[in-house]
């Protein structure tokens, strides 16, 4: 679920966990086209039937496939209105702490852990996990940053 808010609340929202973003099924059309995009044609990525005697025991996405779909997720969870730009500053610490396999389902979860006056605007320093469907452990975690201007 979308949290709304105005551009004046958001210094408020240190603390504040967003909640979990929809699920998505991770296809191997997806897998592939990240593989196009980024000239990464691992076999463990894009040989569905290689990867099945892989240590994986089935294909698996890019662990920065799984990453950017932090950003489809993270507008799914927060919208700030009144702004001129909104701005997906970067990263501070990424962790790929377990395989996302094809067909597996994914979501994020995000936290808002600070939030820091810029010049002209606000960053969020955001908590981010993105969980797989069942699984005991995280695909990934991850702090983003990003950034707001009025």
């Amino acid at each position: 679920m979308t949290t709304t808010i105005a551009y004046d609340a958001v210094a408020g929202l240190t603390g504040t966990d967003l909640g979990w973003s929809e699920w998505l099924e991770i296809t191997q059309d997806r897998v592939d086209l990240f593989a196009d995009a980024t000239d990464d044609h691992q076999w463990i990525h894009t040989d569905p039937e290689r990867a099945k005697d892989g240590p994986f025991g089935g294909a698996i996405a890019h662990g920065f496939l799984s990453l950017s779909l932090a950003v489809k997720f993270w507008t799914e969870l927060l919208d700030v209105t009144d702004v001129t730009t909104k701005v997906n500053y970067g990263l501070d610490k990424v962790r790929f702490v377990s395989p996302v396999k094809v067909g597996a389902r994914v979501r994020m979860n995000a936290v808002v852990a600070e939030v820091t006056e810029v010049a002209g605007g606000y960053q969020l320093a955001v908590d981010q996990t993105i969980e797989v469907e069942g699984g005991s452990k995280p695909a990934l975690v991850a702090r983003g940053l990003y950034r707001f201007y009025a």
